[in-house]
């Protein structure tokens, strides 16, 4: 390439020379699904986050350690998610603008929220996270990337055993 001719503008312009077996469109399929993964993994928790800070009721201190843990969790998964799309060549996310072009799972900006919606928009969110998971592990599987279908298991244990917390905290509210 002479030096003064520009790159074509395409997903793959923006690939890194890192070294993968897979094929050049497995790439940015396989960024593209676990990029909308780790937007929906910012996005829960910071809502998970900001229902920690304002439970209420009986039930503050369960619900207030539960979402705490649970909020660390899901962020412990985002260095790993992005981690991985940045080992496969792509450009993974890099603002809050970023994130939120991505995401979809939708904010809370409500002043008040009881605590058993909190429980059940944080189990919706949390179904809604392990079925793009579930889409972004058939990817990874049409391209035999084993290696991102094994973090995908793994966080989507993580999030039906948080949703299983959220259900049982919920039942008899």
């Amino acid at each position: 390439m002479a030096k003064d001719s520009k790159p074509a503008k395409s997903k793959t312009a923006s690939r890194l020379s890192t070294q993968t077996d897979l094929s050049g469109n497995a790439v940015p399929e396989i960024a593209d699904a676990l990029n909308g993964c780790l937007a929906d993994a910012f996005a829960l928790f910071l809502k998970t986050k900001n229902f920690h800070w304002h439970v209420s009721g009986p039930h503050f201190r369960d619900y207030h350690l539960l979402f705490d843990e649970q909020a660390a969790e899901i962020l412990a998964s985002t260095d790993e998610l992005a981690e991985r799309v940045r080992k496969l060549g792509a450009r993974t996310l890099h603002s809050i603008g970023d994130i939120s072009r991505h995401q979809s799972i939708k904010d809370n900006d409500k002043d008040f929220v009881t605590p058993a919606d909190m429980l059940k928009e944080l189990m919706d969110d949390n179904k809604a996270v392990i079925k793009a998971m579930r889409e972004a592990h058939e990817v990874a599987d049409k391209h035999d990337d084993v290696a991102t279908a094994s973090i995908l298991e793994n966080f989507i244990d993580q999030a039906e055993k948080r949703n299983w917390f959220l259900f049982e905290a919920s039942r008899g509210q």
